[in-house]
């Protein structure tokens, strides 16, 4: 890699990360080409350049989240079993996410579902398509616990799927809305509760 090349892809790091800022603190609806130019140090045109349009800064700025959010919750589990021990590993560490202080760990997708449910156009598709693609590898995850027999034959994925989805959205309300401590263990013990209604009774775990 050339130095004019590496320079280039540093510059726009540097800027998908402050979009990435911008993003958690005021919404993946708020970001604009000129204030991240001026809390880069990179000039509008820079900004424009690498970026092309803000429809298109928006997609890079889930796509960098959807990467990070894989990296730290998703592919950990895969060192485990499959099934039910890399779903409980997944949420676990979802929930842990999602309960930490910091803009970095605010949720995009949960802050974007609220500003443009009801609204249409590619932003919304494209937050949809996200939250889709996670619940989606859920299902895997719960498809394969019950063909394992760690879950009941009986378990709906769709229904379990949303359940779990339901205890996380209701932790980031309470955790950064409430701002209540005990949120994260009410959470893992309800988790823990559903779970336990779930499992098969030929699973040895």
């Amino acid at each position: 890699m050339d130095t004019l090349t590496a320079k280039s892809e540093a510059t726009y790091a540097t800027i998908i990360d402050a979009a990435l800022d911008m993003a958690a603190a005021d919404g993946i609806g708020k970001l604009s080409l000129g204030e991240l130019a001026k809390r880069t140090g990179i000039s509008k045109s820079g900004v424009f350049s690498r970026v092309g349009s803000l429809e298109a800064l928006q997609a890079a700025v889930l796509d960098e989240y959807d990467r990070r959010f894989g990296a730290e919750i998703f592919l950990p589990s895969l060192q485990l079993p499959k099934g039910l021990p890399r779903l409980i590993a997944q949420v676990n560490a979802w929930s842990h996410r999602a309960a930490g202080e910091g803009l970095r760990n605010s949720c995009l997708y949960s802050a974007g579902a609220f500003e443009f449910d009801d609204q249409s156009g590619p932003l919304r598709d494209r937050l949809q398509q996200g939250v889709d693609a996670w619940r989606a590898s859920l299902r895997k995850t719960i498809l394969q616990a019950i063909e394992l027999g760690q879950l009941r034959p009986d378990t709906e994925p769709g229904q379990l799927v949303f359940e779990i989805y339901s205890l996380i959205v209701g932790l980031i309300h309470d955790t950064r809305f409430l701002r209540d401590e005990p949120a994260q263990r009410h959470m893992q013990r309800a988790f823990s509760r559903l779970i336990s209604t779930y499992k098969s009774f030929n699973d040895p775990d």
